[in-house]
């Protein structure tokens, strides 16, 4: 008769089975450097999870920098709370939505000084962790030089990590990324059922 796999023994055989994976796995991954992340796909999270990153960063004590790329025609609750914390560099550099500003030498003008100022992040090693929210919609729209953004980020300092959100992230960052995730859509209040954005939730 087959073991009920809901048992507690069956379940400390699987767990440790899954145990002596996990250590091995972790043994193996000696090595230690700054990572790039991606966070791109249609779901809700992407900034979330980047800002995620950064208040652990921050728990560490870690130095960290927060470029914005598009958000900036309306304060949000991340700017509000993590803008005036000691160690932290942050410039929200957008002009808003695209389909808001309609005027795109203002937007490529607004995103080529944002990418300098990330640029200077990406340079200084006293920088352990810079959050570029967004880049990849400055990048879809090519607003920016993609190889000068890829060149900059694979320059940076060797165990600094990079946080890249938003949509459509191209391949060739896909590519050079260390981590990537992408948010699928399952349900979306916004989108499905018509309510509107709301203060600590900013759908």
């Amino acid at each position: 008769m087959r073991e009920n796999a809901k048992t507690p023994e069956r379940h400390a055989q699987r767990m440790a089975a899954k145990q002596k994976i996990m250590n091995e796995r972790i043994a193996r991954a000696d090595k230690e450097q700054g990572v790039l992340l991606v966070l791109t796909g249609p779901g809700k999270g992407k900034s979330s999870s980047g800002f995620g990153m950064l208040a652990r960063a921050l728990g560490h004590g870690m130095k960290v920098g927060v470029v914005q790329f598009i958000k900036g025609a309306f304060s949000t609750g991340e700017e509000a709370f993590f803008r005036n914390l000691p160690n932290v560099d942050y410039h929200v550099m957008g002009q808003g939505y695209t389909w808001d500003t309609q005027d795109r030498e203002r937007d490529v003008e607004a995103a080529t000084a944002a990418w300098a100022e990330a640029k200077r992040m990406l340079q200084d090693e006293s920088y352990h962790l810079v959050l570029l929210d967004e880049l990849n919609i400055a990048l879809r729209y090519e607003y920016l030089d993609l190889d000068q953004v890829l060149d900059d980020l694979q320059a940076r300092p060797a165990m600094q990590h990079a946080v890249v959100t938003g949509r459509y992230a191209p391949q060739q960052l896909i590519d050079l990324a260390d981590t990537v995730t992408e948010m699928k859509v399952v349900k979306h209040a916004f989108k499905d059922q018509g309510i509107k954005a709301q203060k600590g939730i900013e759908l």
